[in-house]
């Protein structure tokens, strides 16, 4: 009974409006208290308790410094310039401008650990070349939501960042090495999709006129930005910084590059930077901390148990199971961002990973990729919004171009499930 007032208290609040967090934490706390009978205010104050132990913990550091670093790039005009020389080595033809997007939202994903900073980044440059090329808007602004969906697989990640704080056996360094793989084969899943979508309705015909940048001009302005990812990524790997030492090793170089590199940032544009970064931080940040409460209830009153129960006398294997798991995370994607759907569902999920001895490496890079699909997968899709706002069009106006997306980057997700060493090799040979 209790249990079932958890989630109804959950869902008729989100319905309401009532931000996602706080739903999260008023359903938690409701259900603690009421489990402790006419101890209900002592059982309450487990609350504030799991609060602080849903925040306090090391890795979450990296967190706010990376959304500090996709800020940081995002005004540093470190966009612009990879795409110059993305277009340099891709020359002139129709379809290399949206295979040029996706693969700038690729190395950008590299930078930032947030997917609608990668949209409204690699969409600020790309929505207006490519209509300058003769590519219809919405065609335009289902490639960028698309492409910034590898953001939360190609490290650093703050979806792989939250799930190593609720996942015992993930660390962040496995977690981040496992994305690579199925990162890159997500991004080769959207280009092929958008390429023959190009050529075959005849789009982007105006892409021959216009002028290729020079190659080793447009190679040096991009240098900084391309050296971003390596910094970060080989600095973990040679031992030199831990995950949360990268990120403030990138926030002093990104403000380095734009300030004295660039010199697209300047003093007066800090504040604002900061302020963007903390506001995006705290609300992160605060709605971990109500999702600890949720989380406590949801292990206190033993909810998990008769889920597993149930999948257990249903007889369903392994692959039923995960089949059932990615139907229920592509729909719910489409209404709820990533972070905000870890939270809510690991607590359940995580037994049943138990139950079929499922890696937890691999079965988070799996969750992020369902996950991701949503993300630009309308009615709701979080990237696909800030596309389209970009563009100047209506979500509904991109439904013919998405589709394909979709069911390629599907096919992506589904041979990772399948082959589950495509993510597990790389964090096992550099031996996380």
């Amino acid at each position: 009974m209790i249990g079932a007032l958890l989630f109804v208290s959950f869902l008729v609040l989100m319905m309401l409006g009532v931000p996602i967090g706080v739903s999260l934490g008023v359903g938690g706390a409701l259900a603690i208290g009421l489990a402790n009978g006419e101890s209900m205010l002592w059982g309450l104050l487990a609350a504030p308790q799991n609060f602080h132990a849903g925040i306090a913990k090391y890795p979450l550091l990296a967190l706010p410094m990376f959304v500090l670093v996709g800020s940081i790039f995002d005004r540093s005009g470190v966009a612009k310039r990879m795409v110059d020389f993305a277009v340099a080595c891709t020359g002139r033809a129709p379809g290399m401008l949206p295979m040029v997007a996706i693969l700038v939202a690729m190395v950008m994903g590299g930078i930032s650990g947030s997917g609608p900073a990668n949209a409204a980044a690699v969409g600020g440059v790309m929505i207006a070349a490519m209509a300058r090329a003769g590519y219809p808007a919405p065609f335009s602004a289902s490639i960028v939501g698309a492409a910034a969906a590898t953001d939360v697989l190609i490290p650093p990640s703050i979806a792989f960042i939250v799930y190593s704080v609720m996942v015992p056996g993930a660390s962040v360094p496995a977690l981040f090495a496992a994305g690579m793989v199925p990162g890159i084969l997500a991004g080769l899943a959207l280009i092929i999709p958008a390429v023959w979508m190009s050529r075959r309705h005849g789009l982007g015909q105006a892409e021959r006129e216009l002028p290729r940048p020079p190659f080793w001009a447009s190679l040096r302005e991009a240098s900084w930005g391309l050296a971003a990812p390596v910094l970060i990524l080989g600095g973990m790997r040679a031992g030199w910084f831990t995950p949360t030492e990268a990120a403030v090793v990138a926030v002093v170089y990104g403000l380095a590059v734009g300030m004295f590199v660039h010199r697209t940032i300047g003093v007066r544009d800090l504040w604002s930077i900061f302020l963007e970064a903390a506001e995006t931080s705290a609300v992160i940040m605060l709605v971990l901390g109500l999702a600890a409460i949720f989380a406590y209830s949801v292990a206190t009153l033993g909810l998990a148990d008769p889920l597993v129960e149930a999948i257990r006398r249903l007889g369903l294997g392994s692959a039923a199971t995960l089949m059932l798991l990615a139907v229920l995370l592509f729909i719910v994607g489409m209404f709820l961002d990533g972070v905000s759907i870890f939270l809510i569902f690991l607590p359940l999920f995580v037994p049943l990973m138990r139950l079929f001895a499922w890696d937890p490496v691999w079965f988070g890079v799996l969750l992020t990729m369902l996950i991701a699909i949503g993300q630009f997968t309308p009615p709701m899709a979080v990237n696909l919004l800030v596309a389209c706002r970009l563009a100047g069009v209506r979500i509904e106006q991109t439904v013919p171009w998405v589709g394909w997306l979709v069911v390629f980057f599907l096919g992506a997700a589904g041979l990772v499930a399948a082959f589950p060493e495509l993510a597990l090799w790389l964090p096992r040979a550099l031996g996380y």
